[in-house]
């Protein structure tokens, strides 16, 4: 018998495959998410404080922010820390924390997009009671129960990666700590834990998508029957900042998590998921507030108020 040591602490290692890098990466890393938070909370107080904007679309969008905000600040920050101060170590509590808050972002955000997905079904398909059926009632609690999915679909995972023991390195090939690049870590047998993550898995984005795309099946099928182009295309517009974001999102889950278990995605793909998890935070307030009209006059409403 061999006599080990629990870990009791990870050293993150970032990417020490560019060194000459770090410097650039880190200002590139703080602007991305200066500018994503930013964004995002300036979506959120437009859309408190505009009462034209209190409508179920901009409910779900200001929670949708709420979530990037948290998604991003569970990451981001540690991230320029081993960038800049090559502060490389972090806790088992406080690196099991930081997986168990990205993992219920990525959720929660899936399960809200298919709420979202909903709203516009409704919105397009039964227009006449869309107040009546996305009530405030409803929009709060299809809100809460996709914040209550993300919590308790990957609490069983996250406490089981918890448990296992980290006997074989405590050096985290990854910027974060990515659930994948956890288990490689650990020395027993971790095929329960995979098969356990490709159940959550589907229920986390197989799920919401079915949901999703069977609310767009009505969606399309109600928009192509309006007669004239000009309603067709006033139809769409109302969902097509919603459709670009839920493209964007399962593009880029895909694109990050498309390579099995067994590959060593980490080391070839580390540096392209950092630019997926940081842009697209960034990118959801640009699509919607390019796209919506009322956001557009929300906002030049604010700025020449404040001037």
């Amino acid at each position: 018998m061999v006599n080990y040591t629990r870990v009791k602490e990870f050293l993150i290692l970032g990417f020490p495959e560019f060194p000459e890098l770090q410097l650039p990466l880190f200002t590139l890393f703080l602007l991305l998410y200066l500018m994503a938070v930013l964004g995002n909370l300036l979506v959120i107080c437009i859309t408190c404080v505009d009462r034209h904007l209190h409508t179920p679309m901009y409910f779900f969008l200001a929670n949708l922010s709420a979530l990037d905000i948290c998604s991003l600040t569970s990451i981001v920050p540690k991230l320029l820390a081993v960038l800049l101060a090559k502060n490389y170590n972090i806790s088992f509590v406080g690196c099991i924390l930081q997986m168990y808050c990205y993992t219920i972002c990525v959720t929660t955000e899936f399960t809200l997009l298919t709420a979202m997905a909903y709203d516009r079904y409704v919105a397009i398909c039964n227009p006449l009671r869309y107040l009546n059926i996305m009530n405030k009632k409803a929009c709060a609690v299809l809100a809460a129960a996709s914040w209550i999915a993300g919590l308790v679909e990957t609490l069983p995972h996250n406490i089981a990666v918890s448990q296992i023991p980290f006997f074989i390195s405590n050096v985290i090939n990854h910027f974060f700590c990515e659930m994948a690049a956890l288990v490689k870590l650990s020395s027993s047998d971790t095929s329960a834990i995979q098969m356990m993550n490709y159940i959550v898995a589907l229920f986390v984005l197989f799920l919401p998508f079915l949901l999703t795309l069977t609310s767009y099946v009505f969606i399309i099928s109600s928009i192509l029957k309006i007669r004239s182009s000009t309603g067709k295309s006033k139809a769409f517009s109302t969902c097509s900042s919603h459709l670009t974001v839920i493209l964007l999102a399962y593009g880029t889950m895909i694109g990050m998590y498309i390579h099995p278990w067994s590959m060593d995605s980490a080391d070839t793909n580390k540096l392209p998921v950092a630019m997926y998890i940081v842009t697209l935070p960034l990118l959801n307030p640009l699509i919607y507030s390019l796209r919506s009209r009322e956001l557009k006059v929300a906002l030049r409403k604010a700025i020449f108020q404040s001037h």
